[in-house]
């Protein structure tokens, strides 16, 4: 296998090949890591292009060249000080009449409507067919409704609307980003914009891998002063990526508390009005002002560049966007009530069980979740109730729904090699192959581009769906290896991130098919995933970090396109403390969906404190009052590709201050929250963002926009809950689930 020398700024040396990454700063590389992009840019081993100038275009065809100026990664001393600089490079290509010294590649630009438009850029002669794409609903027509085209004396070519426009300069090559009244946005760096500084930044460029001369292309652009960008997926840091570094690449982080991500979605937008959706499946870094205040540097193992530049407010951008990649049809309406699960219900007993306390106590519920344990033996997914402790599990499911209930049931798409499945996989050929395109890795992995593959797998969840349960949990999936060959002819470059989408898809199309309805119980994901909800956040730590770092992943992913989203109430890896759950309760049933997950206990009857229940009930009691309200909320962001969980800065782009706000939010449109952080708090600093007073959900105080300190009621649920004044909010009768919501007997409360 071949290897090359990376030597980075800090004297770390690091072996890498394009097919394997075996260390990282000098320890060994383990499966799922995520994949840092940038370290191919900082090797000297490699040759670079810097995008020097136009070639040609036709204004016609929206059809190119740009003329790439061949460099090389230089060493350079200065007092001690050690950099390296790129510096024209004289080809040692034979015979160089086959390999152009500064070759002459394909770029084009396709308006698709006046917010939207295409830009493709190609760094081989050759161009892959990205039109077929999965993350795409439909393909993308060119439309130049809308559009002008001008071309200037000095061969600068501009395509505007009404909107906003984007001109390529000829000389120097760049891209350049306005707004409708022409204020610039952004534009792609150029060699030149380094003459004023003495941190020489790499333009927009593309390397070939001293390796095995595979390419990768490494768009540049400006960020301004006080910009701020959101999106990227379901990141816990600060949702202004402004200053962080963000691996695109599909991981199981062990819980949303690190800079890893389930979800990591390639696509972001600013505040200064544009958005980008980096259309590919490939790893993805990004230095979004990290090494240098004023780059955002993107890094991808893609060879092409195919971005997707969206104008507009961030309601807009959300909507272009998720009109390209899809916006999920209406989850059932069962779904909206409470979930109550832990790892793990093992038996028939245990489920009717936690029925009968659910109703005992009369907490609002409407699906019960089996996880691990359903099976004969533990983990061991094999699509069958143990015979053992489900004596009937048909007639469980069924007794249980006229309880109201609908069933939940977790599984996996790995096999270990004592699965009873395990041999059938091999010999049908159903798995993920090694890098040597023969044997599987250690466990059997579900190829889902084969579509024998999918037969076999939507058999055993239809029946299931069948017999009755109401949802899957689609559980991990973000394991699928790199060093693979799939079915489809692709390598884990590009089918890793696109794992979680063909999953998603597997199991939504066939529990549709045999329900009629769009649930599912998701992890992992990458762009085009929110086509199937619902997904959850993750193993949250049962802290109150965690508690931050599922506010922060919700509202990040929300600003990615996901509608609808969950976490585990209190936390996941160990038994929730009652202060901690009290604090996380009301956000988790001010969430599209709510379920109480995690290590045992988490079934309010089962704490110490037997207050406990009521709290608890008082919570759960609250969501299925806004029924209404909610719905009305969850049809508006189908519609619209907006989340329910939601950033403050969607509903007032106006207010500079709702911008800088990422420990609360907007449930839908109208119903502010601020929970309690800090164990032992009572109250907490809130934004009230607007020019409407703010009245309190639960005491009827009124407060004027701008920062308070709040206290939450001594009597009511411990979180800030506000609207704003003057709104009417729709409610219900409480029922027990949703099935019995008289629908009849709705009223609104005016604030």
């Amino acid at each position: 296998m071949k290897k090359h020398l990376i030597l980075f700024l800090l004297g770390i040396v690091t072996f890498q090949t394009y097919s394997e990454i075996t260390t990282i700063n000098n320890h060994p590389y383990l499966l799922s890591l995520p994949k840092d992009i940038s370290a191919d840019f900082n090797d000297l081993s490699n040759t670079y292009f810097i995008a020097d100038s136009l070639a040609s275009f036709d204004t016609n065809s929206g059809e190119g060249k740009i003329l790439w100026k061949r460099q090389q990664l230089m060493p350079r001393q200065a007092f001690n000080t050690n950099t390296f600089l790129l510096q024209p490079l004289n080809s040692l290509d034979f015979p160089d009449t086959a390999y152009p010294q500064d070759p002459e590649l394909d770029f084009s630009i396709v308006p698709i409507n006046e917010n939207t438009i295409r830009i493709r850029i190609h760094t081989a002669p050759y161009h892959r067919d990205q039109d077929s794409s999965i993350m795409l609903v439909k393909t993308p027509l060119k439309n130049m409704d809308g559009w002008k085209v001008f071309r200037a004396a000095n061969g600068d070519v501009t395509y505007a609307s009404k909107e906003g426009s984007v001109t390529i300069k000829a000389d120097p090559w760049r891209i350049v980003i306005k707004d409708a009244a022409g204020k610039e946005l952004t534009k792609t760096r150029a060699w030149v914009d380094n003459d004023s500084t003495q941190v020489k930044i790499n333009p927009f460029s593309f390397i070939k891998r001293g390796a095995d001369n595979s390419r990768s292309i490494n768009p540049v652009f400006s960020i301004g002063p006080n910009e701020k960008i959101f999106g990227l997926g379901e990141s816990p840091a600060a949702l202004n990526k402004v200053g962080q570094k963000v691996n695109l690449f599909v991981t199981d982080p062990q819980g949303p508390e690190t800079p890893d991500m389930y979800k990591p979605i390639p696509f972001f937008f600013s505040n200064q009005g544009y958005g980008i959706f980096m259309h590919t499946s490939e790893p993805v870094t990004l230095d979004l002002g990290q090494s240098y205040i004023g780059a955002n540097k993107i890094y991808m193992n893609d060879e092409d560049m195919d971005f997707f530049i969206f104008f507009g407010s961030p309601k807009q951008i959300l909507s272009e966007y998720t009109s390209l990649t899809g916006r999920p049809e209406m989850p059932p309406l069962w779904s909206f009530g409470t979930w109550m699960s832990r790892i793990s219900y093992f038996s028939e007993e245990e489920g009717r069980d936690v029925a009968s306390k659910l109703r005992e106590n009369k907490i609002p519920s409407d699906v019960i979740h089996f996880d691990t344990g359903w099976f004969e033996t533990d983990w061991e997914c094999d699509y069958e109730f143990s015979k053992e402790r489900f004596k009937d599990p048909k007639k469980m499911i069924a007794d249980l729904k006229k309880q109201g209930f609908h069933i939940s049931l977790w599984q996996l798409p790995y096999f270990v090699p004592g699965n009873k499945y395990f041999p059938e996989l091999i010999e049908k050929d159903l798995y993920v192959h090694n890098g040597n395109g023969t044997l599987p890795y250690e466990d059997v992995v579900l190829d889902f581009t084969n579509p024998a593959t999918v037969e076999w797998y939507q058999d055993k969840i239809g029946n299931l769906i069948e017999m009755g349960v109401g949802a899957i949990k689609v559980d991990f999936g973000e394991g699928a290896p790199i060093n693979a060959v799939y079915h489809n002819g692709k390598t884990g470059w590009q089918e890793h991130n696109l794992y979680p989408l063909r999953y998603n898809k597997t199991v939504s199309d066939i529990t549709k098919d045999k329900s009629g309805e769009n649930i599912i119980w998701a992890r992992s994901a990458w762009a085009g995933s929110q086509r199937y909800p619902v997904h959850w956040g993750g193993d949250a730590a049962t802290t109150s970090a965690g508690m931050l770092g599922t506010i922060h992943a919700g509202l990040s992913l929300g600003l990615s396109g996901f509608p609808f989203w969950s976490h585990d109430i209190g936390g996941f890896v160990t038994d929730t403390p009652e202060e901690l759950y009290r604090r996380w309760l009301p956000m988790g049933f001010l969430t599209s969906h709510s379920r109480a997950h995690g290590a045992p206990p988490t079934e309010p009857w089962l704490f110490e404190n037997k207050d406990f229940v009521d709290y608890f009930r008082k919570a759960a009691e609250l969501k299925y009052s806004l029924m209404p309200y909610i719905i009305e909320e969850a049809q508006e962001s189908t519609l619209n590709g907006w989340p329910m969980f939601r950033a403050l800065l969607l509903e007032y782009p106006e207010d500079p201050g709702a911008w800088k706000v990422d420990d609360q939010y907007l449930f839908g449109s109208k119903i502010l929250v601020a929970p309690i952080l800090n164990p032992g708090d009572t109250n907490r600093d809130v934004y009230l963002p607007g020019n409407k007073n703010w009245i309190d959900y639960q005491t009827g105080d009124k407060y004027t926009p701008g920062w308070h300190n709040i206290k939450a009621p001594q009597e009511g649920l411990q979180a800030i809950i506000l609207v704003p004044e003057g709104t009417s909010i729709k409610h219900v009768p409480v029922a027990q689930n949703t099935s019995e919501i008289d629908w009849e007997a709705v009223y609104e409360i005016e604030y």
